[in-house]
């Protein structure tokens, strides 16, 4: 690559930026300032381009800002692939994925794919290509991206449409039409939200890439069909005039493939004149449009025409950097010059034709080649960086958990020996009762069993568990006055106790839970009272219940019954309904019978779209009514509140 020339006074004023930015605070802005100049000047100097952009690299791992280091990474990879570079390119894309993984930016995650998916597509890998386009699309559409209020909906808009016109390129070169047609209809979508000559611009690309989805395919008359209905979309946008003498070229194409010549050279002229006006690039658009009414005229055997309007296109041809032009060109000349009688000529463009085509036969296998070195370089390399990555993070691990993983272990290995030890007493005291209690029905013995094993657990948390953990606060409260820590190891020690006090709390709050003693020494009202100003702490809802005609105790296996009923109800109305009020009422009626009603003002449901018999808070709500010989009717709407109605019969009570 050349050199760079600079006048004096350029070079002197990159050289003073330069000065001044490295002067700067070392922070994010020094670093984004180094990022941009680097960049401003790739084409003009590469060199000092890629020096500037390792620098702020650099020193962005320094300073630690994730989403700055992605960029780095990202920039980098830009600058590999603008020289074709494509392997060190895909390396830091790569790296720039990991690091926005690190930070869970699902934007720059996305990004990160998609980038990674145009290496691969441009390299021909297709299946490696999908696999991260279809990676950074499930990222796109996920929700939870729009919660980066620093990124716009139309923002992720613009990479979608990019990504879906992406896909469906490569869904077209694996001739599968169907996903090619997919993924362009979707970026269609996309562009026609947004009203501006950029998305006009995007919208005409798309549209033509969809009818040439179905020309590639075999499908001219489909082709033709979507030309016709988007051109006048083409009339918009800011290259408006390139996107219409590119649909009239097209056009004149699918025509004359069915066949239909007049159309075919109507279109091919207007084409031509529209090329005559378009500056950029001129002479190639004339070139081009040239090559269509050449054909259409020696189609008609009107050989001087056809001469006339090919000759104009010879210059462009003969010196096309793209060998697919130029195949086609030296393809119509061979024609022209065999049905003119000039096979001379004709098979001199033949020779030619056939060297570009050997060319191109050459190029896809040194490609091929150079495709699977570089598969064994980059997973080489890949192999290279998770290992770092991976010694990096046991060395921080071991740093901060050694200790803590001998304790954990000595606490796990304990709680597994107790748990293993219920078990089995649970399992000889479950052999016990059915041998007892043969004469209980299958639905009474389960809900007694529940009850005894809650009542089991809530006592070995409180008395053992509970017990433990306090003994285990308390030796490391003494522990903390015998060890000399530093500042920071004291935080996190004193951050360690506290984590503990919060988790004994927890585990009482769980074992209250699962058997309140106020249900057993002071009666179902204060125990249904309770548990209402349990839930109410930090919470924006209200809970009104009432009581009545229930003072006298009752059987505690029914008290214990209709508690689980209430607090299965309660539970359901707070997790799901986003009730601002809930009612609970439990009333004792003359005859014997008790009824109870849970109403909340929430969001409701659809009754037809739910499965009971799939629902597991239900099915248990409706074992416990059928104990007690009840029945329970559930009134539900979506918007209106749930309402759910429990009557027991008296002779259970």
């Amino acid at each position: 690559m050349p050199a760079p020339v600079y006048t004096q006074t350029g070079n002197d004023s990159l050289l003073s930026r330069m000065a001044q930015i490295r002067k700067m605070p070392l922070d994010t802005a020094q670093i984004n300032m180094l990022r941009k100049l680097g960049s401003a000047i790739t084409e003009s100097d590469s060199s000092l381009s890629k020096q500037l952009l390792h620098e702020a690299l650099a020193k962005s791992l320094k300073v630690g800002e994730t989403n700055t280091i992605t960029d780095c990474y990202r920039i980098l990879g830009v600058w590999h692939s603008s020289f074709d570079l494509k392997d060190s390119a895909l390396l830091y894309y790569r790296l720039s994925l990991q690091s926005a993984r690190s930070n869970g930016n699902l934007y720059l995650v996305a990004g990160a794919q998609f980038n990674i998916g145009n290496i691969y597509y441009w390299k021909g890998m297709y299946d490696s290509c999908i696999h991260y386009y279809q990676a950074a699309a499930q990222v796109f559409e996920d929700p939870e991206i729009l919660k980066d209020k620093s990124i716009s909906e139309r923002q992720i808009d613009r990479r979608k449409s990019d990504l879906y016109g992406n896909m469906s390129s490569v869904f077209n070169s694996l001739k599968n039409l169907s996903k090619a047609d997919e993924h362009i209809d979707k970026a269609i979508a996309i562009s026609k939200k947004y009203d501006s000559p950029a998305a006009a611009d995007a919208l005409a690309f798309y549209m033509q890439s969809k009818a040439d989805n179905y020309r590639a395919n075999g499908f001219p008359e489909k082709a033709l069909r979507t030309r016709l209905q988007f051109l006048p979309q083409m009339r918009e946008g800011q290259n408006a005039k390139i996107y219409l003498q590119q649909s009239y070229q097209n056009i004149s194409q699918e025509y004359f493939a069915l066949g239909i010549t007049d159309s075919a050279q109507l279109f091919a002229e207007k084409s031509l004149q529209l090329a005559t006006n378009i500056q950029v690039p001129a002479a190639i658009a004339i070139a081009i449009a040239n090559l269509q009414p050449g054909r259409i005229a020696m189609d008609r055997k009107e050989y001087k025409l056809a001469t006339g309007y090919l000759s104009k296109s010879r210059d462009y041809f003969e010196n096309a950097s793209d060998p697919l032009e130029q195949q086609s060109y030296y393809d119509v000349m061979r024609q022209l010059s065999f049905q003119t009688g000039n096979y001379k000529e004709a098979y001199e463009y033949f020779e030619k034709y056939k060297s570009v085509n050997d060319s191109l036969l050459l190029s896809e296998k040194t490609k091929e080649f150079a495709e699977r070195e570089m598969r064994y370089e980059t997973e080489k390399k890949e192999n290279q960086i998770q290992l770092q990555h991976s010694q990096i993070k046991q060395k921080n691990i071991l740093n901060y958990l050694l200790i803590g993983s001998s304790v954990a272990l000595a606490i796990i290995l304990l709680l597994t020996y107790r748990n293993y030890k219920n078990r089995q007493q649970l399992h000889q005291q479950q052999i016990h009762e059915l041998e007892t209690e043969k004469q209980l029905s299958s639905t009474q013995y389960l809900l007694k069993l529940q009850e005894d094993k809650r009542s089991r657990l809530a006592k070995d948390l409180h008395d053992g568990l509970g017990g433990l953990l306090s003994g285990v606060k308390l030796q490391l409260g003494a522990m903390k006055g015998n060890l000399i820590l530093s500042a920071e190891n004291a935080i996190a020690f004193d951050r360690a106790l506290n984590k503990l006090d919060e988790s004994i709390g927890e585990m009482r709050r769980v074992a209250h839970n699962m058997m309140p003693e106020a249900l057993i020494k002071l009666g179902l009202r204060q125990a249904v009272q309770d548990y209402c100003d349990g839930l109410l702490h930090n919470q924006s809802f209200l809970i009104n219940f009432e009581m009545h005609g229930l003072e006298e105790r009752m059987d505690s296996s029914v008290e214990i019954v209709l508690y689980r009923i209430v607090q299965e109800l309660l539970n359901n109305a707070v997790k799901h309904s986003n009730a601002s009020s809930i009612l609970v009422q439990m009333m004792g009626q003359n005859d014997g019978q008790i009824t109870i009603t849970v109403e909340d003002n929430g969001k409701g449901f659809d009754l037809d779209k739910i499965d009971p018999m799939r629902s597991a808070g239900i099915r248990n709500i409706e074992s416990r009514v059928n104990y007690l010989n009840g029945a329970m009717n559930i009134k539900s709407s979506s918007g209106k509140g749930t309402s759910v109605y429990i009557e027991c019969k008296a002779k259970f009570l």
